[in-house]
């Protein structure tokens, strides 16, 4: 047990970071901006993955958030006088790199700093024999029990690989409480509060769909987790920011890439369907209720391959006769090309509309991707070929990209591992290292039964508009799956939601997914509905499979879709 906080009973775990390219200021506005004990910062993602390992193929030494170490130059000598521990995944595909680097960082600034990492999670040597074959990168999901061995020993700053998101808040939580390896209950709370702040301003009103509630939305202040010894929580932020911390800003954030009524971890596996969320004061949302069981026996992998090479040519139509114009530009392309690529895709986005007041208004976008393992097909012999069209095709032809080689892509594939196969190392601040075991007690993934439905809403007067009328929703990518978390705000609303918007439903009103599995996951404390479309995103973010690869947009145009809706829920 160490005490991270003069306050036994409450741990404030600040978020600064909610990806790789997330606001650079945002570690010295929470340091500065009020009292925390711990700060936290998430840097990594399925894509950010892959862009540490070719940035590990250009230098070895590489392979870490190198925005963090500009982090820590501005502010190590802030959060040193202020007794502010700081917990990062930043250290990607080389956290032992990173910790050197910033061993560095304290020695030209002239500051004494316990530096620790944790390491482990990097399977790439191991790859073939594991069964993953040859990717990029091979990384295992670690739990939090090396952070905790590192704050247990002093560090100042500790920072990891591959560790879950939610890891970085139940370290420091497990380390100032004393948790043991079994407090589900517990660690379960941690890891909801964890995945609520680690998306940093999501939590506070960023990507909200109700934003225009919202009086100050200008730069939205990050989140901080107040965690109990109980496992509770409060979300708030500090005082004199912009955004909000409200039930529905937390639920949104809540709802953002989940699989189902069971949230696996290393650690725990916490059941989103006990959460109770209440408004506890202004911005101040009290998390409570959360239960945990043993984790699954294995670990999830996140691995990263060069699919090939792409490239795309915009076209843009305007006027009168679009699909024959795109018809005639699809039909030349393909037969002026010297040799076709595996892979050939039309896009055309009909953003025209008739008697148009602009130009602009009177344009539709026609798209061509292509993508081959040799880059000399996607290369200049496909772009120079659709710029040649330019006086030789549809009346109007004109481009929205330039001619250039192709670039390589990447696909994202999960996959899994006993826990037991995989190291998982605490190297302290004076290079002392400890190995964590995996847990002991383990219990296989299953789904949740749906549980009973209220009575559904008796027949009465229904108004046909977009469902965002009463629901707010926010999505997302889960590699190739997209999901969709909808929820509603009374119980009214609730009973017809529930029944409304079946798998079959979600189909017809988001006709991409018609021919995919769709899976709905019901959780009625939240008064939420949960939709993972499988292979709507094709082989992930890098494979760019759709305009929108990670889905942020989708709940956005579910709710834009009209439905016929009780008029007695609009009040």
């Amino acid at each position: 047990m160490s005490m991270l906080a003069a306050d036994p009973d409450v741990l404030r775990i600040g978020n600064c970071s909610g990806f790789y390219g997330d606001r650079l200021g945002a570690m010295r506005e929470m340091l500065e901006g009020g009292q925390l004990d711990v700060l936290t910062g998430d840097y990594l993602a399925e894509l950010t993955m892959l862009i540490l390992g070719r940035d590990r193929m250009k230098d070895p030494d590489l392979g870490y958030a190198k925005t963090f170490v500009k982090q820590i130059e501005d502010c190590l000598g802030l959060a040193l006088e202020r007794n502010v521990r700081i917990v990062a995944n930043a250290g990607g595909l080389n956290p032992a790199g990173l910790a050197q680097r910033l061993r560095k960082v304290a020695a030209d600034l002239g500051l004494e700093a316990k530096i620790a990492h944790v390491e482990g999670d990097d399977l790439l040597a191991r790859a073939g024999d594991l069964g993953f074959g040859a990717p990029l990168t091979a990384n295992a999901y670690l739990g939090a029990w090396g952070i905790v061995e590192c704050l247990n020993a002093g560090a100042d700053i500790v920072v990891t690989g591959r560790v879950t998101d939610a890891s970085v808040i139940v370290g420091p939580a497990a380390a100032h409480f004393g948790w043991g390896r079994t407090d589900y209950d517990r660690l379960a709370g941690a890891v909801v509060a964890g995945h609520v702040i680690e998306c940093g301003t999501q939590a506070t009103g960023g990507n909200y769909a109700f934003f225009t509630e919202l009086a100050d939305l200008g730069r939205p202040g990050f989140p901080i987790a107040e965690i109990r010894a109980d496992g509770g929580s409060v979300i708030t932020k500090h005082a004199v920011t912009g955004g909000a911390v409200t039930v529905d800003t937390v639920e949104a954030q809540l709802m953002y890439e989940i699989q189902g009524a069971r949230y696996a971890g290393p650690d725990v596996t916490s059941r989103l369907d006990t959460i109770r969320l209440d408004q506890d004061g202004p911005d101040r949302v009290r998390i409570s209720g959360v239960t945990g069981e043993a984790p699954p026996p294995r670990l999830k992998v996140s691995l990263n391959t060069i699919g090939g090479f792409r490239n795309e040519m915009e076209f843009v139509l305007t006027g009168l006769d679009i699909e024959a114009k795109a018809e005639l530009a699809q039909r030349q392309l393909e037969s002026w090309l010297p040799s076709r690529p595996s892979e050939l895709t039309w896009t055309l986005a009909r953003l025209d509309r008739p008697d148009a007041d602009t130009e602009e208004q009177a344009s539709a976008l026609l798209r061509c991707v292509v993508r081959d393992p040799d880059p000399n097909k996607v290369g200049r012999a496909f772009s120079n070929v659709a710029v040649e069209l330019a006086l030789a095709s549809y009346p109007g032809c004109s481009f929205t990209t330039l001619p250039g080689n192709g670039s390589p892509y990447g696909v994202f594939t999960p996959g899994f591992v006993d826990a037991a196969e995989v190291p998982h190392t605490a190297v302290l601040p004076d290079g002392a290292r400890v190995e964590i075991a995996p847990a002991t007690e383990t219990a296989e993934l299953a789904a949740v039964d749906e549980p009973p439905a209220p009575e559904p809403l008796p027949a009465g007067e229904t108004r046909r508009v977009p469902l965002g009328t009463v629901a707010l929703a926010r999505s997302g990518d889960k590699g190739g799956d997209a999901n969709i978390g909808v929820w509603v705000r009374t119980d009214e609303q609730w009973r017809w939601l529930v029944h409304t918007l079946t798998v079959e439903r979600i189909k017809e009103l988001l006709p991409e997914a018609a021919s995919l599995t769709v899976n709905r996951h019901v959780l009625p404390n939240l008064r939420a509905l949960n939709f993972i479309i499988e292979g709507l995103l094709g082989q992930g973010v890098a494979y760019q499979a759709r305009f929108d690869p990670q889905a942020k947009g989708l709940g956005e145009w579910l709710r834009s879709r009209h439905l016929d809706i009780p008029v007695e829920l609009f009040a």
